[in-house]
């Protein structure tokens, strides 16, 4: 593969904004950075924008008109596709509450699809970084989107299947902390090297804190499936803002929670505990008009998805590089946090940081170039420009 430069005034690196810089790519790997110009190597000049680690989404569904539990390979390569046209990079394939047995068929479908992509070399999309099983193991009270027919406690013998079905790639696990066993759950979950998120939930301030020191990391787009903080009981979410180790995942589409909302939780956990999602679904990409969240009918309309039975929110249709831009340009972080919070935070709150979300020698070059407006102009995966 070829070695070149990509020469920018607002490099993103884990130091911090490195300035005016030349990057090298060396056979779809970074290099170092040099501020003199590399001398034989063809020069790619994007002064004026940022260019920045590939964007991480660890909890989506699906875009373009495939879902991961559609249980089919063809429906992830589709989605790694698309997302690498829109910026991200890296994501968690993430499941909805369904039967053990469609579980264990999606598991193994995203599996499948992995090695595939491994071994075609001119494939060209977003890296499947592992898998995050929302679901089943929630309340039936917060349930949002989730099928209530599947609901169930928590039994690590449950994950340990799905695991040897998905050959290793499950990462995140999510659950309510008021079910019977789910501390235990967290306990062992955690030992055995799985991030584990908590959400969905009518747990108390107790019940959730009680989660966060068995074990539990993140929580699940905060302020969203779970109760409201109370001045008598603050619940999932007075434990997401006063619980400082752990993660909140928040969907920043201006919808799902109001921008003071989300400033309120930067301001509360400080912006590199809290990781940008999407959360969403197959329709993303999509017009509005009818579609399904697993086997529930939703409606899509002015960009936003509703459940038909209820009419609560089912996910969103957001990219993640709407996000960023979204909580710049609401004053909340600076535009170099917004970055990080879209790469580098989401990777350490699931322990894949060590893969993606930053620029670093020997990586694979994942990056991405963004205007001062934050608008994606171009990703590359490996090195390699991605069409469009």
């Amino acid at each position: 593969m070829e070695t070149y430069a990509i020469v920018s005034d607002e490099l993103v690196l884990p130091s911090g904004i490195d300035g005016f810089g030349y990057l090298i790519i060396e056979d779809g790997k970074f290099g170092g950075v040099t501020i003199d110009r590399p001398e034989g190597m063809r020069i790619v000049d994007r002064r004026g924008c940022w260019v920045a680690p590939g964007l991480v989404d660890t909890h989506i569904h699906g875009f373009a008109g495939c879902d991961v539990m559609d249980c089919n390979p063809d429906s992830i390569h589709t989605i790694t596709r698309e997302l690498a046209k829109r910026g991200t990079t890296s994501w968690l394939a993430t499941t909805l509450t369904a039967g053990i047995e469609k579980t264990g068929q999606a598991c193994a479908s995203v599996a499948d699809a992995v090695a595939a992509q491994q071994e075609d070399p001119e494939f060209v999309g977003a890296r499947t970084q592992g898998i995050f099983l929302e679901g089943p193991f929630f309340t039936e009270e917060h349930k949002g989107a989730q099928d209530p027919r599947y609901l169930t406690d928590p039994r690590m013998e449950v994950l340990e299947g799905w695991q040897e079905q998905a050959r290793g790639l499950i990462r995140k696990t999510a659950l309510a902390p008021e079910r019977e066993g789910a501390i235990e759950y967290v306990a062992a979950a955690s030992a055995a090297g799985y991030t584990v998120a908590i959400g969905h939930s009518s747990a108390t301030y107790g019940e959730a804190a009680a989660a966060v020191l068995a074990g539990a990391r993140v929580v699940v787009h905060t302020f969203n499936g779970m109760a409201d903080m109370a001045h008598r009981e603050p619940g999932i979410v007075g434990c997401a803002m006063t619980s400082q180790g752990i993660y909140s995942e928040l969907i920043c589409d201006g919808k799902h929670v109001d921008p003071v909302v989300c400033e309120v939780l930067v301001r509360s956990k400080g912006w590199e505990h809290v990781a940008l999602i999407t959360d969403c679904l197959s329709c993303g990409g999509l017009p509005d008009g009818n579609y399904f969240i697993g086997e529930l009918p939703i409606e899509l309309r002015g960009g936003s998805a509703y459940l038909k039975e209820g009419g609560n929110f089912a996910g969103s249709t957001l990219t993640l590089v709407e996000g960023v831009r979204n909580m710049a340009s609401w004053g909340i972080v600076t535009a170099e946090q917004a970055i990080r919070m879209a790469t580098e935070v989401p990777a350490r709150s699931c322990g894949i940081d060590d893969r993606c979300g930053q620029i670093l020698p020997g990586r694979d070059a994942d990056l991405v170039v963004l205007d001062q407006g934050l608008n994606l102009v171009e990703t590359y995966v490996g090195g390699r420009r991605v069409e469009v």
